[in-house]
């Protein structure tokens, strides 16, 4: 099996980057003269996926004018959020309702993607399918992040997730995701940590082992390292 259709989550605020992310949206930032998109979207294509689903609000308007510069050889979609941000958990529900699909892959993009990250994400999606999961997050120890600061957020053992003792695993900002996890919830602002947690509390959380080195926005200080680079 194969998934068909990523989701690109691209609505939020970005306030830890300020004052940069007051006129220009977090993932439309440059490393390297490339956004932090267009570096998300190159992944995607080159994972084979056909179909792009992408949720904005705060800046909304910079997304169309970028697609259509760029000019992408992969059909994308945006989906705005609505009158109100919907956070992670109802961004996700709100671009899935748009799809007949059943499973997605969901990026976050302030990680740095780059091909590195290819064959993993490939294996990621081989052992969702092979093993039946609704759900595997991809997870780095928290060593390998560029940002020391960063506290981990999950235990991961055999492949299962949970947070208690150390929590020496990040979450990456890559998951893949059944639709059926969100038959009981509505549109409307929660996080996706939410779902996780329930997954969690049944033992039911699943993860993925990344061994790249974990690049990320975290704020303008390592935003500013990140580009001297």
């Amino acid at each position: 099996m194969k998934i068909n259709t990523a989701l690109i989550l691209c609505a939020g605020y970005g306030k830890r980057l300020n004052p940069i992310t007051l006129d220009v949206p977090k993932p439309l930032l440059e490393i390297n003269n490339v956004t932090m998109l267009e570096k998300c979207i190159q992944l995607i294509k080159d994972l084979g996926i056909k179909k792009i689903l992408i949720n904005t609000f705060y800046l909304k308007d910079h997304f169309p004018k970028f697609l259509k510069y760029k000019n992408f050889d992969i059909n994308i979609e945006i989906i705005e959020d609505g009158k109100e941000i919907l956070d992670t958990g109802g961004g996700i529900l709100n671009l899935i309702n748009h799809s007949n699909e059943n499973d997605f892959i969901i990026f976050n993009p302030d990680t740095l993607w780059t091909k590195e990250h290819l064959i993993e994400i490939e294996e990621m999606e081989e052992f969702y399918f092979s093993k039946n999961l609704n759900n595997i997050l991809l997870l780095v120890n928290k060593n390998l992040s560029f940002d020391k600061n960063l506290k981990g957020d999950f235990n991961l053992k055999n492949n299962l997730i949970d947070k208690e003792l150390d929590k020496n695993y990040v979450y990456t900002g890559c998951q893949i995701l059944s639709k059926k996890l969100f038959l009981n919830e509505t549109i409307k602002k929660f996080s996706i940590a939410k779902i996780w947690q329930e997954l969690i509390d049944s033992r039911d959380l699943y993860g993925y082992k990344s061994k790249q080195n974990f690049y990320h926005l975290t704020n303008l200080e390592i935003f500013k390292k990140l580009k001297g680079l």
